[in-house]
């Protein structure tokens, strides 16, 4: 006999998904209409202005997909790239990895801009590619690298890319409502993001901003786009003014995503910002004190995606179980080539608050202490020091 749903409580401070706000839960539970019902057009519009604000884009074409970020991630590799196209992937993370993955399989050549793990592409490595390569169609880099904790710098980037005629695409899952995603200023042509993140709704939307350049590129294809479900001249008409039947819309998620939109804006963008700069600086106040040591540097660090590396002789699976099983905190292990040697700790959207700081800050302490590691002062009591100076 199955039972009622009754996942173990838990405070979301892993890489995602973060929590999610009680408004948008609520949001997610209004009775349902039709994909093409007028009161759901409405939505749909007031949902792509207010993705534009975040976004900070005057793209019409700003829409949620219907998918992950992933498939925002497909969506804009997909429609720009034709086969034996040329397409410059900077690596310096995992998800950079899996844009290069995506380069093949739409046939075209990815050409590999690789840098060390926990550091950023320098502009000066991005203008050599650039310069003797032939033929690029489009710039891909991951602005917050979810698998390292490092925030890339774009504005430079950007200008070459333009100076050499390529479109760049940005990957913005973790970045959007987190830090400022500026995708006028820095003249992004494509840039996609996830609703689970610092917009603090549930997986299941991508949104994406194309730019009239990138809308150009697409209408002067000579192959059709490989994917029918992420043709984005088709979604355009769907979300545009045509209302041409596409795909049934998860309709309680845009209803979800419209809600955390509203959260975003009330709140301001810029006091968003300030509110994640605040906890991340306090939590790391904390795990330095207690002698742990963060992965990305100062200046090119994420406050939202906090990656820090485990001490030598404490195991990570251990502590991460414990943090679930005893304090229903969950955070995320390391990726890739930090597996088993970092921690991913979130603090996004609604999770991003003093009091996730002070409880995972508490947690970790006690549970290093039973595993007999050795601590030179209180993480809680750094962190609570940090709030005092602050205030």
């Amino acid at each position: 006999m199955y039972t009622d749903l009754n996942p173990g409580k838990r405070v979301l401070m892993g890489p995602g998904p973060s929590d999610v706000h009680p408004r948008v839960l609520k949001a997610m539970s209004t009775p349902l209409v039709g994909h093409l019902d007028p009161d759901f057009l409405t939505i749909m519009n007031e949902t792509r202005e207010m993705l534009k604000e975040v976004f900070r884009t005057k793209n019409e074409l700003t829409i949620a997909l219907s998918g992950t970020g992933s498939a925002g991630m497909e969506a804009c590799l997909v429609n720009l790239l034709e086969p034996d196209d040329k397409a410059v992937v900077c690596i310096n993370g995992l998800f950079a990895e899996r844009m290069a993955d995506i380069v093949k399989r739409c046939g075209a050549e990815p050409v590999i801009l690789p840098t060390e793990w926990g550091n950023i592409v320098e502009p000066e490595e991005v203008k050599k590619v650039l310069e003797k390569t032939s033929r690029v169609k489009l710039l891909a880099i991951v602005h917050a690298e979810t698998s390292t904790g490092v925030r890339q710098p774009l504005e430079e980037i950007s200008r070459l890319t333009k100076e050499a005629g390529v479109l760049f695409v940005v990957d913005a899952v973790t970045s959007l409502a987190g830090i400022p995603v500026e995708t006028d200023k820095w003249k992004v042509d494509a840039i996609y993001s996830g609703t689970q993140k610092c917009l603090s709704c549930p997986p299941g939307l991508a949104p994406v901003s194309f730019s009239d350049r990138a809308i150009q590129s697409i209408a002067q294809r000579t192959s059709p786009i490989r994917s029918w479900y992420l043709d984005i001249q088709m979604l355009q008409s769907y979300w545009g003014k045509e209302r041409f039947y596409h795909h049934t819309a998860p309709i309680n998620m845009v209803y979800a995503l419209r809600e955390a939109l509203r959260l975003v804006l009330e709140e301001g963008l810029e006091e968003r910002f300030y509110r994640h700069q605040l906890h991340s600086k306090a939590l790391v106040a904390g795990l330095e004190a207690m002698g742990l040591k963060m992965i990305a540097p100062l200046e090119y660090r994420l406050p939202e995606l906090n990656a820090v590396y485990i001490p030598e002789g404490i195991d990570d699976v251990t502590v991460r179980k414990a943090l679930l099983n005893e304090y229903g905190i969950e955070i995320g292990g390391g990726l890739g080539k930090f597996k088993g040697k970092a921690w991913r700790i979130g603090l996004m959207g609604y999770s991003c608050s003093k009091a996730n700081v002070m409880l995972f800050l508490s947690a970790l302490e006690n549970i290093l202490k039973t595993e007999k590691y050795a601590i030179p002062e209180h993480g809680i009591s750094a962190a609570a020091e940090f709030y005092r100076n602050e205030n």
